[in-house]
């Protein structure tokens, strides 16, 4: 199976490994673009400036291996498994088949991710030696997403993908469409943006400003769930709820409550 374009045929898998790295710099850079307008930023550009700890240059060289390594073991993925079941069945699976599938990848990749996230937090080797890397980013922006060292991004995020991709059933097909989907949200959530009418932030409460609690010193310790939910915060005490002030020299800025303060 695969699709015609431009009178070339591409694999299903093919797609499903570089269609979201695509999206990733495309979404990106309509961010970038954004990112001009002062009314919409969460912080300055000063701020975005002078506190993070890594240039963008060598920001866009680390996201740029792990999608290489993503790509790498994505190959391997679907050449072992055939594309998870690739019969004509299985690509013609109904929307409820579908809809299940997603939403088992996406509770197994939250699931994932927020307890190996959680934990490179509070285990103060791995932080020092390897998540500390994605916090060098204080000020998150959009392709900055996949800043990790290297084997976070192995861990954390393909792992991950590997995880909900396996457990869900789906097929090669439908990976396109999750693997899109997640990539676009997690480019989303640190945008460092809100922008009026975006779905991902009025339909998820793990959104931009959520995340970017995170970012900040104080928040170091709450706000662990990505890319989808927030639920295992909620269960585990680690939500830090937040309002979206506007700062006195223009644009917005994501505030814990006050009773996190306080704590």
């Amino acid at each position: 199976m695969g699709v015609v374009i431009g009178g070339i045929r591409f694999s299903d898998e093919f797609l499903g490994t570089f269609v979201p790295i695509v999206l990733y710099w495309v979404y990106s850079g309509i961010y970038v673009f954004l990112g001009s307008f002062d009314d919409y930023r969460l912080h300055s550009k000063k701020d975005e400036e002078e506190k993070n700890l890594v240039l963008k240059k060598d920001v866009v060289i680390g996201v740029l291996f792990q999608q290489v390594v993503q790509a790498s073991v994505a190959t391997v993925l679907f050449a072992v498994t055939g594309g998870n079941g690739a019969s004509t069945q299985n690509h013609d699976a109904s929307v409820l088949v579908l809809a299940r599938q997603f939403i088992v990848a996406m509770v197994a990749l939250d699931t994932w991710q927020y307890f190996v996230h959680r934990y490179m937090h509070y285990n103060k080797f791995l932080y020092k030696h390897i998540h500390s890397h994605h916090h060098r980013i204080v000020v998150p922006y959009a392709f900055g997403a996949l800043y990790n060292h290297p084997l976070e991004g192995v861990l954390l995020d393909t792992f991950g993908g590997a995880l909900a991709f396996l457990i869900s059933g789906m097929s090669s097909r439908a990976s396109i469409f999750f693997f899109s989907f997640a990539t676009l949200k997690t480019v989303d959530d640190h945008c460092g943006l809100c922008v009026p009418g975006n779905l991902f932030q009025i339909f998820f409460g793990n959104n931009a400003a959520y995340h970017d609690i995170h970012h900040q010193f104080y928040g170091s310790k709450y706000n662990f769930s990505q890319p989808f939910f927030v639920t295992w915060d909620r269960i585990l005490g680690t939500y830090m709820p937040y309002n979206i002030v506007t700062r006195t020299e223009g644009g917005l800025e994501a505030q814990p409550a006050k009773e996190c303060k306080e704590d």
